[in-house]
């Protein structure tokens, strides 16, 4: 890997714990924070081919093992972090601005339609890769068109045609037959309604309030664990199951809301894992369905 021209940062062995929202995490064989776009994409024209990537902005709904992860890392939130109107009724924000930044962005211009993401803790990135959602809203319906880059450094415009998205799933152009990506999202396009700034931004106190009161804010976790089945909700399969409170280690199915499973200050990546696999167990004893995580667990399998 050759560091001539590059203006980010660059970190050898670096501990992932600090990047996620659960708190835990290996350390990376290195770890970089481009300086911008352009600088992104000097560096990743400067990988091998075969070097493993990982793409992080705010380390939310990822479970890093405790091994670590052994390639690449590229830490986007707060570097690529546009966020601007290139014309009436729409944003373009780059894939390491928060989700709850860019709500609040809208807001103030009194466009409505995008105040879901006051209530997601993660990135537009992120939030595009899984088409993250919350209180009925979901993010691709508001999509327009997003730009993504490959290993080579090449830059594509895309429209949502070319994706099949679904529930925090989307495919297509990005990713290659086994899953893995090709490309990933460094902005996208968002269309939204006009409306009134002082209603949107009053929507977007009322769901924070609603949040803080049912969900754990405050402690670490990764948001919700598991997708809601069709036509039920996994938190009321888990309090079904007898499992809020339920603890593995330092990991604990938060007792106020039973789709979070929080660290209390000592789990490991370990605990946890064993923790969304019992959950998984008894509620499908208890019930007959199989819950599917929407965390993504990524790096070498736990010691």
């Amino acid at each position: 890997m050759s560091e001539i021209g590059l203006r980010g940062e660059l970190r050898l062995q670096e501990p992932l714990a600090g990047y996620t929202t659960w708190r835990v995490g290996g350390p990376a064989a290195r770890l970089y924070r481009p300086a911008d776009r352009d600088d992104l994409i000097a560096f990743l024209a400067s990988l091998p081919d075969d070097e493993p990537l990982l793409w992080l902005g705010l380390g939310s709904n990822l479970l890093v093992s405790d091994a670590g992860f052994p390639g690449t890392v590229i830490a986007t939130a707060g570097r690529l972090r546009s966020l601007t109107t290139p014309a009436p009724g729409r944003i373009r924000a780059e894939a390491g601005v928060a989700c709850a930044k860019a709500a609040r962005f809208a807001g103030r211009l009194g466009l409505v339609g995008a105040e879901f993401l006051a209530g997601i803790p993660g990135t537009i990135g992120g939030a595009l890769a899984m088409n993250a959602g919350a209180w009925g809203g979901e993010t691709w319906p508001h999509v327009d068109l997003v730009r993504t880059v490959d290993r080579q450094g090449q830059v594509y415009t895309r429209r949502p045609a070319e994706f099949t998205i679904g529930y925090r799933h989307v495919a297509g152009p990005i990713s290659r037959p086994d899953g893995q990506p090709r490309e990933w999202f460094l902005e996208a396009e968002l269309v939204l309604a006009a409306g009134a700034a002082d209603a949107a931004q009053a929507q977007m106190r009322a769901l924070l309030a609603r949040r803080a009161e049912t969900q754990p804010i405050g402690l670490p976790s990764c948001g919700s664990v598991f997708r809601n089945p069709p036509g039920e909700h996994a938190a009321r399969l888990i309090e079904a199951a007898g499992l809020k409170g339920r603890r593995i280690g330092g990991a604990e199915v938060s007792p106020k809301h039973a789709n979070f499973i929080i660290n209390l200050g000592t789990a490991s990546a370990r605990d946890i894992a064993q923790l969304i696999e019992l959950v998984q167990a008894e509620v499908e004893r208890t019930s007959g369905v199989k819950l599917i995580p929407e965390v993504r667990r990524v790096g070498e399998p736990n010691p």
